[in-house]
């Protein structure tokens, strides 16, 4: 065993001191004391005088990190729990680890067996190449386990009377309190429990001003607002933690009141054990069935004259579905209205990390973009784009999908992207983001910084979280903008409230969300299943049908999303979600590699477009003019609707002066057919199928009407421009007019800098390019003045 402090523990056997991270999963269990006590006799210099030096203490000193935790590890089996590796931390100058943290195996909530324990050791690597324990979290928020099956209560400091508490110092300052100590201090001063205060169950009732077992409430705000005045008077915040839903209903049957501090997501928690859960019973009561008073962290009580003056605030408004409705809290002290401080789940110490390589960016591009959230003088959300994605947005911003699949996990980093899709069908990124919280204040900073680094650029269409922050966030800021729901989250919601359905009631509704050609037809098909299966008073099946054309791909046709399939779950190019152990130097890098992979993707498919030939299939000329102007990705798309078109049947049956319509059917299939309408002055045309407004490109059915009407090109207004192979020099022939005088600067601008970064990038790889591109841009710049 290595020194400790310059003590030799001869008393741990060399057996104990070899644990790997999977044998402190399953470290052996012995009896001990609870964590804050020692025998009296052991303070006072009894038989086991010197024990209290093998307890951890900051500023303990070890040989290696693996010491560190071998002796963690052998404390936890003393006093009876067990050790998991947490988190660690690497040097950003030469990548080795600088510092290691060792928690209780029931550290955090990914399984059912864990209840978020904050004890923890957190060893630092210092220059003397020893490591010591610069952070020490003693106290458990969960019983302990013994060989001989007994359990034993963790214990938390007790405040008692300064003259009645009994300390001893001891080295580097910590303090052991006595198992008398903790048992007067636990002692009532009378020792009479009064039955009058028993429930059915055994349990002892307090006065209402006190949270108990069985306690009733008329409504679920009615028991938060009982929590909130509670831990106002106690010395705590509250926040509103889990809800249960019903299977058969989707009402809210049960919920989660914990203390500010639960979790680790934010440097000001410390997991905090404290919570009052309530459920509803079929009398329509809500009644305190779970409860935990104990706190792994000093209270702060209010002064007699602020209890006095404080008015407890409603939480929300109302109740909407068996939830909660309406604003953060607010406390009116004094008639002075104090508002909360916002939640932030980025780490504190990435700031500094994130706007130090901000700045280095800058320095070498000049089209880099970052802006920062500042609330009451805090940082809080993070958003940054390169010149080259400001470049792209100028393109392809048209439809972008913010993606926010770190929420799947309570202990991912917050890291959203912003994605378009290119000329050669790939995802291109547009923007970055970390969000400090998921709110609709978090979330309309995010979006109007969008379009201050943009120019302007207000998508057609946006793929996003259903989340209801969100959702007001896009109606604030982008009014025009049809806000499709990402399908991971529906399909997890799906789960979460139809599961208890079969599999014919599955096939049912998947033919009707992804079969119905028409709104009457989707219709007849919902309220079949809502018959059918009784969904009548399911509140999750009522809210989608409300919300049916932000999901339904019936109804998202009519608007342009550049063929993105909503129903699929989209790829991130960074691969899997950066978790809470990752550190800033290891997520830069990430983001760095899988940015340069997603671009050379797009620099190989330009230089195939545009050295590679692709291969006619049919005679038609429309064939020939677009494999001239499409990427191939493109090209392929509408090469199989040409195809396609063959087998398929057209019959004119409207006309009326310049109008006309044609029923356009499949041959073998009479139920797939389509209505395509000409107007033959202009040679407008459209298709009930709606491909060319929701993916750009012209269906079989058109192409098919076109043969008939014997039209041999495709008019320019169907070609955009975003498709073909010239779309990276800028999108100047699909600018709108409505758009203004800035927006035209806006993409004259990207264009232009793209082009001189390409002359930059060729001429500083020689002296003879150099001075041959140094003479093109002088000739311009003549050229340019002479204009003037």
């Amino acid at each position: 065993m290595d020194k400790l402090l310059g003590t030799n523990l001869t008393n741990v056997s060399s057996s104990d001191t070899d644990l790997n991270s999977e044998q402190c999963e399953n470290a052996m269990i012995v009896k001990a004391y609870p964590i804050d006590m020692v025998r009296a006799t052991d303070e006072l210099g009894g038989e086991n005088d010197g024990n209290c030096m093998l307890e951890p203490f900051v500023g303990q000193e070890f040989d290696s990190s693996d010491a560190a935790l071998n002796f963690y590890s052998s404390y936890a089996q003393r006093v009876g729990f067990k050790v998991r590796i947490g988190q660690l931390y690497r040097s950003r100058t030469d990548g080795t680890v600088s510092s290691r943290r060792f928690v209780c195996s029931k550290e955090g909530f990914q399984l059912s067996s864990r209840t978020g324990c904050p004890a923890v050791i957190r060893v630092q690597r210092r220059d003397s190449g020893m490591w010591v324990i610069d952070l020490f979290h003693k106290d458990h928020n969960h019983h302990f386990e013994h060989d001989d099956g007994g359990e034993t209560l963790p214990t938390f400091q007790v405040k008692a009377p300064r003259s009645a508490k009994l300390t001893v110092n001891v080295s580097h300052r910590r303090k052991i309190h006595l198992f008398k100590d903790v048992e007067h201090a636990f002692s009532c001063s009378s020792g009479i429990i009064d039955s009058k205060h028993l429930n059915e169950r055994g349990n002892v009732i307090p006065p209402r001003g006190e949270p108990c077992v069985g306690l009733e409430f008329n409504s679920a705000n009615e028991a938060y607002q009982f929590y909130n005045a509670y831990a106002a008077n106690a010395g705590f915040r509250i926040r509103i933690g889990q809800l249960f839903r019903s299977k058969n209903s989707g009402s809210i049957t049960s919920r989660r009141f914990v203390c500010s501090k639960e979790g680790f997501q934010h440097p000001s928690r410390l997991g905090c054990g404290a919570f009052m859960r309530i459920k509803r019973h079929e009398s329509g009561k809500w009644v305190v069935d779970r409860l935990k008073k104990e706190h792994n962290h000093d209270l702060e009580p209010q002064p007699e004259t602020q209890k006095r003056n404080l008015i407890v605030s409603k939480r929300f408004t109302g109740e909407l579905n068996g939830g909660f409705e309406g604003k953060e809290p607010v406390n009116l002290n004094y008639g002075i209205v104090i508002k909360r401080t916002r939640e932030n789940k980025i780490g504190s110490d990435w700031y500094t990390g994130l706007f130090e390589y901000f700045q280095s960016k800058q320095a070498e591009d000049t089209g880099f973009f970052y802006a920062v959230e500042v609330e009451n003088s805090n940082c809080m959300s993070v958003f940054w784009a390169d010149g080259r994605s400001r470049f792209s947005c100028s393109q392809f911003g048209d439809t972008i999908i913010l993606d926010t699949s770190y929420r799947k996990s309570a202990y991912a980093v917050p890291f959203a992207t912003f994605f378009g899709v290119n000329h050669h069908k790939q995802p291109v990124l547009l923007a970055c983001a970390l969000i400090a919280e998921e709110s609709v204040e978090s979330f309309s900073w995010l979006f109007q910084t969008w379009l201050r680094a943009m120019s302007g650029c207000h998508p057609l269409s946006i793929i996003a979280d259903q989340d209801k922050a969100i959702q007001q966030a896009v109606a604030q800021v982008f009014p025009r903008t049809l806000h499709c729901f990402s399908s991971w989250q529906i399909r997890k919601k799906e789960q979460d409230n139809l599961n208890m359905l079969d599999e014919t009631f599955r096939f049912e509704y998947e033919k009707c969300i992804y079969q119905s050609q028409t709104a009457e037809e989707f219709d007849v098909g919902w309220n079949m299943l809502v018959g059918k299966y009784g969904l009548k008073d399911n509140a999750w099946f009522k809210e989608m049908y409300i919300k049916r054309n932000n999901w339904v791909p019936l109804f998202l046709r009519g608007t342009f999303f550049a063929g993105i399939p909503t129903t699929d779950n989209f790829e991130s190019c960074f691969g899997a979600a950066f978790n809470a152990q990752t550190p800033l130097a290891e997520f830069i890098s990430r983001y760095e590699i899988g940015l340069e992979r997603r671009r050379d993707e797009e620099r190989k498919e330009s230089l195939n477009s545009l050295n590679l030939q692709g291969f006619l299939q049919t005679k038609e000329p429309v064939e020939e003019q677009c494999l001239r102007l499409y990427t191939h990705a493109v090209f392929k798309v509408f090469q199989k609707e040409l195809l396609h078109c063959y087998r398929y049947l057209g019959f004119k049956i409207y006309e009326e002066v310049a109008l006309s319509r044609y029923l356009v059917r499949r041959c073998e299939n009479d139920n797939e057919k389509c209505v395509v309408t000409v107007i033959s002055t202009n040679l407008t045309v459209n298709c009930s199928c709606k491909m060319f407004e929701y993916e750009g490109i012209l269906c079989r059915h058109i192409l098919r009407v076109f043969q008939i009407l014997g039209i041999s090109e495709i008019p320019p207004r169907y070609i955009l421009h975003r498709w073909t192979r010239n779309a990276e020099y800028g999108t100047l022939q699909d600018v709108d007019t409505d758009g203004g005088p800035q927006e035209l600067k806006a993409v004259m601008l990207w264009s232009l800098r793209e082009a001189a970064c390409k002359y930059i990038e060729a001429g500083a790889t020689s002296l003879e390019k150099y001075k041959l591109a140094y003479e093109i841009m002088r000739e311009g710049g003549r050229k340019l003045r002479w204009q003037r």
